[in-house]
C-alpha cells in the first residue's frame, strides 16, 4: 500500500486580476522527499512556494500536511522553515541571535536554547562565529546561517527559494552540496525553487518542470534527462536539441537530415543531447543511428569541455565535448553523429519555435 503524501497541493489557483498565477497545480510529496520547482522566471514558482509558506492565500484548492488542510493557518503555525533568496537575516543580532529567533518565538527555556542553537551552528560549519553579525559576514556564511535559523526549529516541511542565485559559481556547488548533506541528514521533507536547471538536477528527489503556472512534468532527474515526456521540458534543459519532422512506414524524416529508422510508433520530434553527440572528421564513416555532413559555427571553451554550434542543414545544433579530445575550429567541415544514447524521440502536434516544418 502507497503510503499517503507528507505534504499534498490539491489543484491550487492563485489570480492577480485576470491572470492566473498558479493555474491548478497538484502535486504529491512523500516524506522526506526533496521536489525542485524549476521553470522561467514568471512560471508560478515561486507563488506556489509562497502559497505552502502561507504568505498568500489560494483563490482555491487546498495545501494538505499530513493529510491535514493548512491553506487558511497563518504561517507561524504552519511548523514550515523557510530560507529567503536575499537570507533575510535580521542585521541587529548575531549570527547566535539570529538563529535563536524561532526558539525564542516558542519560549523555549534559555539553556535548551542555547544548546540547540550551539549544535546548529556547528552543524553548519559556523562554531566559530556565534557572535558575528551578518554584516561581517560573506554571502556563504549569511547562507548557512540561514539554513540553521530554518532548521533549528525542527520543521515539518523545508522551503527554499532560489537559494543558491545570490553566490558566485564557485561557492554556489559548495553551499549546493552542503545543503544536500544537510537535508539528507535531517530527513526532512523539503520544497525549493529555482531556475537553475544543473541545481535542481543535484539536489533534488523529483522535479517539477513549470510553465504558466501549471506542472507541465513532474520526474526523476534521470528521467528528464534520458526520457522528457514534454517538448517544454525538453527544450527548457538546455543541453537538448529538438528537431520537429514527421514519421512514414517506420522512418523518421525531418529537413537537413537523412532518413533515421525508428522504432517507435509516429514520434514528431527527434531529441539530440548535447553531451552525446559526436564530431568526426569530414571523411568519417561511423555506424551511428544518424551520421550527416555539418559546419562548425563557433566553439567556446568553457573548463572541462568545449561548447559547439554546428550547422546541420537549417539547423543549430548544440554539442558538448571533452576538451581533452581534438579541437575542431569554426568553419570546419565534420560529420555530426549520434549514437543511440544520444536520440529521444516525443510526439507531439506542437512544433518548437523556430524550428522547420
Amino acid at each position: 500500500m502507497t503510503p499517503a503524501p507528507h505534504l499534498r497541493l490539491d489543484t491550487l489557483v492563485k489570480r492577480y486580476g485576470t491572470q492566473a498565477a498558479v493555474d491548478g497545480i497538484s502535486l504529491d510529496v512523500a516524506r522526506g522527499e526533496c521536489i525542485a520547482l524549476l521553470g522561467p522566471s514568471g512560471c508560478g514558482k515561486t507563488t506556489t512556494l509562497r502559497l505552502v509558506a502561507g504568505f498568500i492565500a489560494p483563490d482555491s484548492g487546498s495545501i494538505l500536511v499530513n493529510g491535514r488542510a493548512i491553506e487558511r493557518d497563518p504561517p507561524h503555525r504552519r511548523s514550515i522553515g523557510m530560507v529567503f533568496q536575499a537570507y533575510a537575516l535580521f542585521p541587529h543580532l548575531t549570527a547566535a541571535g539570529n538563529v535563536a529567533f524561532g526558539l525564542e518565538m516558542r519560549n523555549l527555556p534559555r539553556a535548551e536554547r542555547d544548546s540547540r542553537v550551539a549544535e546548529a551552528l556547528a552543524t553548519v560549519g559556523l562554531a566559530g562565529l556565534a557572535d558575528r553579525y551578518p554584516a561581517r559576514m560573506s554571502g556563504g556564511q549569511q547562507q548557512r546561517v540561514a539554513l540553521a535559523r530554518a532548521l533549528i526549529i525542527r520543521p515539518d516541511l523545508l522551503l527554499l527559494d532560489e537559494p543558491l542565485s545570490n553566490l558566485d559559481a564557485g561557492l554556489r556547488v559548495e553551499m549546493r552540496e552542503e545543503i544536500a548533506r544537510l537535508r539528507a541528514a535531517a530527513g526532512i521533507t523539503t520544497l525549493f525553487v529555482t531556475h537553475d536547471q544543473e541545481e535542481a538536477l543535484a539536489l533534488a528527489d523529483r522535479v517539477a518542470v513549470m510553465d504558466r503556472g501549471q506542472v507541465v512534468e513532474c520526474a526523476t532527474p534521470e528521467a528528464l534527462t534520458e526520457r522528457p515526456r514534454h517538448l517544454f521540458t525538453a527544450r527548457f534543459l538546455g543541453a537538448r536539441n529538438v528537431l520537429h519532422g514527421r514519421t512514414e512506414h517506420g522512418t523518421f524524416h525531418a529537413v537537413g537530415l537523412p532518413p533515421i529508422p525508428d522504432p517507435r510508433a509516429a514520434p514528431t520530434h527527434l531529441i539530440l543531447r548535447a553531451a552525446r553527440l559526436l564530431l568526426l572528421p569530414q571523411h568519417a564513416a561511423p555506424d551511428t543511428p544518424l551520421a550527416a555532413p555539418a559546419r562548425v559555427t563557433a566553439a567556446t571553451r568553457l573548463d572541462d569541455s568545449i561548447h559547439y554550434e554546428v550547422a546541420l542543414g537549417p539547423h543549430a545544433i548544440r554539442v558538448h565535448r571533452p576538451s581533452a579530445e581534438p579541437a575542431f575550429a569554426p568553419g570546419a567541415h565534420i560529420v555530426l553523429a549520434a549514437p543511440g544514447d544520444a536520440m529521444g524521440w516525443i510526439e507531439s502536434n506542437e512544433a518548437p519555435t523556430g524550428d522547420p516544418a
